[in-house]
């Protein structure tokens, strides 16, 4: 669980893992935060299985680090403002046992502004390439990941800041196939207005459509469509708002 200043809703998050009914291994990792992050990590001590605070290189790397010192079979981050879905985990294992081929099991996730919660943005929907190519079908926070898979790719590009999540579903598709797919919903995304997909929408598409291009050969052309709306067209209307 990569952090940093967000202890307004790190306990909630660490809370829905501790709702799983499955086994697990939980680090968090940190940057250095100056808010209440420490009192809450602190107070969850005994019950994390390891924690760290102090500056770092980025949340990729965070995230990197944080998963070399676990062990376990299967691997996911959770950003310390996003949250697990009850039986969330149980699913996508259950959906990885069931597909031994696949590198990587996602779900449906909701997303959670204030009080008001609705479906991911874009489509979460089961898995092509071509899809893929179209969309980032897959919902960072409603995923879980077979260890070997993820070592064998070399985890997360940490020069990557905004697709990072896009770019590591690529690497893994291209080396081991396509993914599991569980039709319903195991994790909530939460919109405030700190969060880096917001603040940096122009930086995340072309990180993204970087991304698209360099694994996929081309960018396809919705991507250029939605770009203008999602950046000019959102920000003139927030203007008035």
């Amino acid at each position: 669980m990569p952090s940093f200043n967000q202890g307004r809703y790190l306990e909630s998050a660490l809370e829905s893992v501790f709702a799983q009914n499955v086994s697990f291994e939980i680090y968090v990792m940190d940057g250095g935060s100056s808010d209440n992050s420490l009192e809450i990590l602190k107070r969850w001590d005994s019950r994390l299985t390891g924690w760290r605070s102090g500056p770092d290189g980025g949340q990729a790397c965070a995230i990197n680090n944080g998963m070399r010192l676990g062990s376990a079979p299967y691997v996911c981050w959770l950003n310390s403002d996003d949250l697990f879905q009850p039986e969330g985990l149980a699913s996508l294992l259950e959906a990885l046992k069931k597909k031994p081929a696949a590198p990587l099991a996602y779900g449906l996730c909701w997303n959670l502004q204030g009080e008001t919660k609705r479906q991911w943005p874009v489509n979460v929907e089961p898995f092509s390439r071509k899809r893929l190519a179209a969309r980032c079908i897959v919902a960072q926070p409603a995923t879980l990941i077979r260890r070997n898979a993820w070592e064998s790719v070399g985890g997360l590009d940490e020069s990557l800041h905004m697709a990072l999540d896009y770019d590591l579903w690529w690497r893994l598709f291209a080396r081991f196939g396509e993914f599991a797919f569980v039709d319903n919903y195991v994790a909530t995304n939460r919109v405030h207005a700190d969060t880096k997909t917001r603040n940096f929408r122009r930086l995340h598409y072309k990180e993204a459509m970087s991304v698209v291009k360099r694994h996929n050969g081309h960018v396809p052309i919705r991507w250029w469509l939605a770009q203008p709306y999602s950046i000019w067209y959102k920000a003139l209307i927030r203007q008035f708002l």
